[in-house]
């Protein structure tokens, strides 16, 4: 909901841009986000508008503890980000305040972002439930051949032999494509770029060694 009072000169221009933004950021992250204007100059009706309402206050509602506090003393931090807060109905909320000042230092305005974390206490529930797995002992992957298990396979063939994989020379590479041939990952897409790069060699080196792979005497 958006309503707006007559803004008093000087400050009129300021709480105007005030409003657009905080009109952006309000359809930016509906419906989780409420996000209010707050004339500080008129602590008893500080509450310009107010975008996604979910604390159920009004357009005119008195300042907060956090209005009256910059009110009161200009050197107030600017920014308080992320505390904690409760709605009314004593739901969770994260929440920031923005105090503006105008030329001469003084607060004239606030834009506060209260998030309702209980909405995304009820997503989150959702997912981890929709996440969850039976208890069964099968495993499965669908892609057994992926790169994580080539690199694997690779690096075991080389410990084996007290070597890296960029440290195999070219029978060596040799034997180990005849292995991967053999057990089908030379069948996967992109196994032999993923090989390629494993074992820094270019992929015209390692099709030439691939050629030769089951030639081995």
């Amino acid at each position: 909901m958006k309503t707006q009072r007559d803004l008093p000169q000087p400050n009129q221009a300021l709480l105007s841009q005030l409003e657009q933004i905080a009109k952006g950021i309000g359809e930016t992250f509906a419906p989780f986000c409420e996000v209010v204007v707050h004339d500080l100059l008129d602590p008893q009706h500080a509450i310009l508008s107010i975008h996604n309402n979910l604390s159920g206050r009004q357009v005119g509602s008195p300042a907060t503890e956090l209005g009256l506090a910059r009110i009161a003393d200009p050197v107030y931090p600017q920014i308080i980000a992320n505390y904690d807060n409760r709605f009314a109905d004593g739901r969770r909320a994260k929440s920031t305040s923005i105090g503006i000042k105008d030329e001469q230092g003084r607060y004239v305005a606030a834009l506060c972002l209260n998030v309702d974390l209980n909405m995304f206490g009820t997503l989150q529930n959702m997912l981890t439930q929709f996440c969850q797995t039976g208890s069964s002992a099968i495993k499965e992957t669908l892609d057994p051949a992926n790169g994580e298990t080539l690199h694997d396979y690779i690096d075991k063939f080389a410990a084996s032999r007290g070597k890296t994989p960029q440290g195999l020379k070219a029978r060596e590479r040799r034997e180990l494509l005849a292995e991967l041939k053999q057990a089908g990952y030379l069948e996967v897409r992109k196994a032999i770029d993923t090989i390629a790069r494993h074992l820094g060699v270019s992929r015209a080196t390692l099709y030439n060694d691939a050629k030769s792979a089951l030639t081995l005497p």
